[in-house]
Formats: structure tokens, sequence, C-alpha cells
């Protein structure tokens, strides 16, 4: 292996415009070892403020060398590119490079992370998911001068914001970004450089060294699953939310043995096989794609039982754990899916501090308990190893989207259908997931009824104090006025169907119209901790036998018998 360039690598700039025509035209090209695109819409956002505030956005690491024709993914883009001889493969700014590219194409708004636009009157970068607002301008026309003039034609009201959009027009073309361009033939020098400046400040997660680690040559890379993509198709295809890389991972090793903190160098290691893999002759992509499947059934699972988000999952081992189920025992008869919906709110409930080793120690304790071949025994342990253990319901008083305890809550809000209360219609899982897209917690869906300061301190946590209204709104957002007139053309009838959607009563409702916000909180408090209870009490069965199906009991003939010995 080289010890370092043999090159000094050239400094140079590029202007934004040449940037994502490079990109654009497939002349910008991502290295298969590099980790998947991860930034929030927030995190793009800030990116093109700090450029609107013409600070600084960091230098770019630019590899040049030859690229095949292919099809390429960049994003929410996707666009054939051509063989070139000299491309830049991006060693260090690939987060940047792959959200100014989209954010400033049109087709990049078909991904809300990229849908942003530029207010006029504030004189600041925004989501335009929400609004037409002719005064927020996209930022994919903000970017051609042609598509400006055009604009103002179109919104005469908004013309004397004119020459401050022209302005900024001009700065976004203009705009320059450092970058260092290096020729190096030796990959490994590559992905030293890539490995050390991505674990300057924080390290690789286990996910993605997982992932460079079983890569493959650059050429296989359009034919090779990747934990990213799992994750895509998972989300695409029922909108649970994204679930992250190394949950993914875990979910396949977990398919494949038990014990999901083994040494992933030899996962797939010919000369070293691991003698308590299950699947021990299939190769990497086999084993994502049966893992993919896996965790597609496990995910259908769990909305079926009352989890519609990964937001709302309570802790995503218990995800590592249904894959598993499920990696075995792809079908499993009604009766054992009764039991394995039962052992999942239980587990939630009593969370991981039962197991020695916390989280991990659940994993893996739980993974052993699954065995090939024996369905009903493999959840009849599931459910033995909770026996026993004293649960908690879930404190109402103290509310924080990132606890279990509030996730297991809101699922017993979703439970009851919430309601909007603009329409009266029942709100589907799309809003749900658009209004949680990149988001790890549920808080964009559950704003608050009353500003914090304007309530007592005390109350400020109470469940009571929030609402499932999943639109896009900013998380600080009071609901209270959305609930306290019916719209003109929702009936009275759909009206009080919202109210109690929202587990408002008539008694709260009165509380909410006559202003009295320590009242109402107090009122619907009692009425949440009499929807939780029974919520968790359907779902829990607490009470019934864990028995197994009854076609999987062996009954004696007794008369049989007895007709034996008379003979």
């Amino acid at each position: 292996m080289s010890s370092g360039f043999e090159t000094r690598p050239g400094a140079t700039t590029l202007g934004l415009d040449d940037l994502v025509e490079l990109a654009w035209n497939g002349h910008i090209r991502v290295p298969h070892f590099q980790r998947g695109f991860r930034w929030t819409r927030h995190d793009v956002m800030r990116l093109f403020d700090s450029i609107v505030k013409r600070y600084p956005v960091g230098s770019l690491l630019l590899w040049r060398r030859p690229a095949p024709a292919q099809r390429l993914t960049l994003g929410a883009l996707q666009f054939d590119a051509p063989e070139v001889d000299q491309a830049l493969w991006v060693v260090d700014g690939q987060q940047r490079i792959t959200s100014l590219a989209n954010a400033l194409h049109p087709d990049g708004a078909r991904d809300s992370r990229f849908n942003l636009g530029y207010d006029l009157r504030d004189d600041r970068i925004v989501n335009r998911t929400a609004t037409d607002d002719p005064y927020v301008i996209p930022l994919p026309t903000l970017f051609d001068l042609a598509k400006v003039l055009d604009w103002f034609a179109t919104h005469p009201e908004v013309g004397d914001y004119r020459s401050r959009a022209f302005e900024l027009a001009k700065h976004l073309r203009q705009f320059s970004i450092p970058a260092y361009q290096v020729v190096q033939d030796d990959t490994l020098v590559l992905r030293d450089i890539f490995d050390r400046m991505n674990n300057y400040g924080k390290r690789l997660s286990r996910a993605e060294v997982f992932s460079a680690l079983t890569a493959g040559r650059e050429s296989d890379v359009e034919h090779t699953l990747a934990l990213d993509q799992i994750a895509d198709h998972v989300e695409e295809q029922f909108g649970f939310g994204r679930v992250d890389a190394d949950t993914v991972l875990r979910a396949i090793l977990a398919r494949r043995g038990p014990d999901v903190q083994r040494e992933i160098r030899l996962e797939f290691d010919d000369d070293n096989r691991r003698g308590d893999l299950e699947f021990r002759n299939e190769d990497r992509d086999s084993a994502f794609a049966a893992g993919e499947q896996a965790l597609i059934r496990a995910v259908h699972f769990l909305q079926s039982v009352g989890v519609p988000h990964v937001a709302l999952l309570a802790y995503r081992y218990l995800l590592v754990v249904l894959t598993r189920v499920f990696a075995h025992h792809p079908e499993p008869d009604p009766a054992n899916l009764r039991l394995l919906a039962r052992w999942y709110w239980r587990a939630a409930l009593l969370g991981p501090e039962i197991f020695k080793g916390g989280t991990t120690g659940a994993m893996r304790i739980l993974c052993t308990r699954v065995r090939p071949g024996d369905l009903s025994g493999s959840i009849g342990a599931l459910l033995e190893v909770l026996d026993g253990h004293q649960v908690t319901l879930p404190e109402l008083g103290r509310f924080r989207t990132n606890e279990a305890s509030a996730k297991i809550i809101l699922c017993s809000w979703w439970d009851l259908g919430p309601r909007s209360p603009d329409t009266g219609a029942p709100f589907e899982l799309p809003a749900l997931t658009e209004a949680l897209i990149d988001r790890a917690t549920a808080a964009d869906a559950v704003p608050v009824f009353f500003a914090r300061r304007s309530i007592p301190e005390s109350y400020r946590l109470w469940a009571a104090n929030r609402a499932l209204v999943p639109v896009l709104t900013e998380p600080t957002t009071e609901v209270s006025g959305a609930f306290l007139q019916r719209p003109f053309d929702v009936p009275e009838d759909t009206w009080t169907q919202v109210l109690r959607s929202h587990a408002i009563s008539a008694e709260s409702e009165c509380q909410l119209a006559a202003g009295d916000a320590v009242a109402f909180l107090k009122s619907r408090q009692a009425d949440l901790q009499d929807v939780l209870e029974a919520f968790l009490q359907r779902k829990c069965e607490w009470g019934f036998e864990d028995t197994p199906p009854l076609h999987e009991l062996i009954i004696e003939d007794l008369d049989g018998e007895g007709d034996d010995d008379a003979a």
C-alpha cells in the first residue's frame, strides 16, 4: 500500500453553478465505501442559510479518476450518467454536494428534505412542503434568473422584493466552495483518508464499518443491496419511517445467528465460518435480500398490532428480535401471531431494564429464545422471559417523545383514530409519515394545546397538553384554538367524533371553551389514563393463558384406550 499521496492535492474553487451542473451531468460520483446520505431537512436548511449569509461551508475533497456509464441515484435524483474519463469522486463533502444538487433541482422537491424556498419577507430559508406563499420563492427558481423574472411576472404583488431576489440569485450562482482534487490510483489510500476524516469528532457507526468492509468492488455496486437501500425499501413500502442503518444491520445479523454483537469482519469470510450461524452457505447479497424480507414482515406485523411508525416503536431492539422470528417462521398462524403481539406489548412495557446488559443484553437473550423449526416453542420462550416481572404503566405526567413510555402512549392515541380538526376526516398513515420525515421522534406530530409558559410549571410535561395532529407544523404551535370552534363545513356529529378521537370529553370541551387551561388538562389527563389502560389491557391480554395453539396440543384418546383394554 502507498504511504500517502504521490502528488500534492491541487487546491481550487468551484462555483456553485459549476458544482451542481457537474453533479447533474454525472461527472460527480460517490464511492461505494461512502456512508449513505444522512442529513435531515434541518441540516439542508442550515447549509443554505450559511450560503445566504455568505458564511464558509467547508472544503471538498474530490478524487479524480475515470467512471463508468451507470444509473445514478443522488438523493432524490435519478439519472443515467455517461462514461467519464475524469470524473470527480467525493471523498469528503457528500452530504453538502447531495444537498446542493437536490435542493437546486426541480425534481429534488419530490423529497421534502430538499423542498426549500427563500422567504423574501423574513430573509430566511424555509420549508415549502406546507406553503404556496408567493413570497416564498423555490430555490430551483431562485437559481435560474429567467425563472425569477417569470416568478415576479406571475406574482406582481411581491414586486417590492424584486431587487433582493435578483441579488440573491446572482449570489447563489457565484458562491464559491474550496475544493482539493487528488489523483491517486490506490483505492486503499482513499479509503484510509475517508476513514480518518469521518473519525475526527464522530466515529463511524457499526453499520457504516460493516458496509465499508463488505462493499465489494465499485463495478458491482449497481447489483449490490446496501443497508441504506433496505431502509429505503421499508420506508417506501409501508410508510413506517426510516429505520436506522445500525438497526437494519442488527436485524440482518439476528436472522443469521442469535449473537448480534458477534465479530462482523468474519461474517462472510469463507475460511472463518462461525459454527453458530444458521445460514452458513450464503453470500452477502443473499443474506441482505433475505434479511430485508424478514425485516419487511416484522414491520408489517408491528403496524398490524398498533405501531404505525418507527417513531412510535418503544424499543428498536424489539424490531430486531421480531425480524429473527419472521426470518425463521415467515407465516405464523393466527393464534401464534396473537401470542407474539401479546409478547411485543408486554416487552415494550417492561423494557430492557429486566435484562442484564441493558439493550444489548436484552437483544442477545431474546434472540436466543427464537429457535428455527419451533414457532410455538420460540414464542412461548419469549413470553416466559417476561414472567414474574412487575409491570408499570407509562407515566402521563412526564411526556417526552424520545422516551419509550411516550411512544406507547402515542400508540394508544393512534388507536383512537385521531381526526383532523380542520376537515373532520381521520388522519391516515401517510399524513403521519410526512409529518415525521427525517425525525427520530414524534415531536412534530404532537403540538401542544397551550404554550408551556402560559400554564403552571407542574403541568408542562403532562400528556394532556399534547394532541396527535400529524400535519406539517412547527412543534411549538398551539392547537387549542383548532378545537375551540367547529368549522362550518364539518357536521356537528362529525365534530363530536373529532373531539372524542382526541380524548376531549364534553366536560373537557366546556373547560377549553371557558379558557380554563388547568381544569382542561386535569380532566383530559384522567380521560387519557382510561384510554391508555384500556388499550394496554387489550394489547397485553393480562390474565390470559400463554398456551400454544390448540392444533399443537397432544390430546390422549382415552376412549380408544378403553376399547383396547376391553378387547
